[in-house]
């Protein structure tokens, strides 16, 4: 579990980077939750994309693959959302105590 304060680091580290996953009208497939696992292992702090045609809520969607995955929800605005996994092989981000 993250603090507010870690969260907020986070967030300004969310600012800067692109996404990375694009969820199309097809869902949340295995291939998902696969992309995400390898970005995670990669660096760290992953940015998702809801497309145009995915009916799916992006707080909902966000908190569910947080769950399912062991990751952090950080935030989500309009139809993108960041999430946070520590890395066990590449560590990068050092969050704040």
């Amino acid at each position: 579990m993250i603090t507010g304060k870690q969260r907020s680091y986070l967030r300004k580290l969310g600012q800067n980077i692109d996404p990375t996953v694009y969820i199309g009208k097809s869902g949340l497939s295995e291939n998902i939750k696969t992309e995400l696992e390898n970005n995670f292992e990669a660096r760290e702090l992953v940015k998702v994309k809801l497309q145009e045609g995915a009916d799916l809520d992006p707080k909902t969607t966000a908190n569910q693959l947080a769950d399912e995955l062991g990751a952090e929800f950080v935030q989500a605005i309009g139809r993108r959302f960041i999430l946070y996994r520590e890395s066990k092989e590449n560590k990068q981000i050092e969050l704040p105590k």
